[in-house]
């Protein structure tokens, strides 16, 4: 027997019958199975192998100028990955389509996190990262070819966020991992910087979910795991969730939306936007990107500025509109 085959035994044996098996996993292109690992397996590999993975330790979490310590969009994606493989684990259901997702839920986040994905927004009239990391993962990764990966990753990727629920009940605890790890790791980080002091949290949210980010999350661990244990469902306490909600409100008024980061979320916007509009005048610069042979696309253009790095982003707005400065003796 492979170990592949031994693996999918244990999870028939092991995972509860909601729980996606990874032998019942369809890609849109048939492969050969590996003889060592599982479908969903193999696609956490192929996610974090791939350069829109990396790409994530140079994005924007929160702080767009932050310190060694703060969140960046690949520590945030390890985070989420990390809770919700502690829920899948803990209600019996796929652990590595859980983690899978979770890793490839954000490759499509733009530099400076939401503000450039705001700016596109009004760009282009529609933008939203997670449709582009279902684009990155199936059409832009390993030059136009895509990594092929499962509908059940695919799925949950794409729906991390948005009006549609996954599928999967492991694509449903990515999305409240999500939800759970950004909130509870920005505060952190919002402690760090002196935006918040915890006296600053509303009563309630203390009462309910605790002072400190680990007492936080695990609060709402123990919560979807009490709620969820034995259900074809994810779900959580009403105290937990209204709770949650009132944490998320007073996030976005006090963090996400304050006056201390608008100089820099207005700097960071004008950057995406003026990007946008010098390869729109100048598309052949993107042709020594590709193989040149074919004329520079809107969706092209758009694609290569969600791929960007905030710190590349800042270096090609240099390049493109900030003065050469040459030493000059007097």
């Amino acid at each position: 027997m492979l170990i592949r085959e031994r693996i999918e035994e244990q999870e028939r044996q092991i995972l509860l019958p909601y729980a996606a098996l990874s032998v019942c996993a369809v890609r849109a292109r048939a492969e050969e199975p590996c003889p060592i690992r599982t479908a969903y397996q193999r696609d956490r590999d192929r996610i974090i192998h791939s350069k829109s993975f990396r790409r994530l330790k140079r994005k924007t979490q929160v702080y767009i100028s932050p310190g060694d310590h703060y969140r960046t969009r690949m520590t945030h994606t390890l985070e989420v990955a990390q809770i919700a493989r502690t829920i899948a684990r803990g209600l019996q259901l796929n652990e590595d389509l859980t983690e899978a997702i979770a890793m490839g839920h954000d490759v499509g986040h733009t530099p400076f996190g939401h503000v450039g994905e705001f700016a596109l927004q009004e760009l282009l009239g529609h933008f939203r990262h997670n449709e582009q990391s279902l684009r990155v993962v199936s059409v832009l990764e390993k030059n136009g070819r895509g990594l092929n990966l499962t509908r059940e990753v695919c799925d949950g990727i794409v729906h991390h966020t948005g009006p549609v629920q996954p599928h999967t009940l492991e694509g449903k605890i990515v999305r409240l991992s999500d939800r759970i790890a950004y909130l509870c790791h920005d505060f952190d980080d919002a402690l760090r910087a002196g935006m918040l002091t915890v006296d600053s949290l509303p009563r309630r949210v203390r009462d309910v979910l605790g002072e400190r980010h680990s007492a936080m999350i695990t609060c709402m661990v123990s919560d979807v795991l009490e709620q969820s244990a034995g259900r074809p469902d994810i779900s959580q306490s009403q105290r937990i969730k209204a709770s949650m909600d009132e944490f998320r409100d007073f996030m976005f008024h006090q963090v996400y939306q304050s006056p201390a980061l608008e100089p820099d979320r207005q700097r960071a916007v004008y950057i995406v936007k003026a990007l946008y509009e010098y390869y729109s005048k100048h598309p052949n610069l993107l042709q020594r990107e590709s193989d040149g042979s074919q004329l520079i696309t809107q969706q092209q253009i758009v694609d290569y500025i969600a791929g960007l790095t905030d710190i590349y982003a800042i270096k090609l707005f240099r390049q493109f509109y900030v003065p050469l400065i040459w030493d000059m003796e007097w």
